[in-house]
């Protein structure tokens, strides 16, 4: 067993995204772990609140240049995990997590 993150390509249904050149990022969750502070809808349309969970919930899960800066904001801004966020975006370019990338590596800070 190893103690290296998962890869983010391998995370989610890639045989079913959007082609790379149109849609270059993409979402990765710990919804198991928001704490419904609702940072992340203040600062980007992708994200909504669920009146039902009380939840942050995305819109899509791959997104295009023009919807980076606000997930990446709302990366950034996610107080859950003790500031290290549960919104991780990343390049499917380079399998890298750009933010909220608390370890500065760009390896996936997930926490499951």
């Amino acid at each position: 067993m190893s103690d290296a993150p998962p890869k983010p390509s391998e995370i989610g249904d890639e045989a079913n995204a959007p082609p790379v050149d149109e849609k270059p990022y993409k979402i990765i969750f710990e919804a198991n772990k928001c704490i419904g502070a609702g940072r992340c809808a203040e600062v980007a349309d992708n994200w909504t609140m669920s009146i039902d969970t009380g939840l942050a919930q995305p819109g899509s899960y791959y997104i295009g240049e023009d919807e980076l800066d606000e997930n990446v904001e709302a990366a950034e801004v996610c107080p859950a995990k003790k500031g290290r966020g549960v919104i991780h975006v990343i390049d499917r370019r380079t399998d890298e997590e750009i933010a909220p990338d608390p370890n500065g590596d760009g390896t996936l800070s997930v926490d499951w």
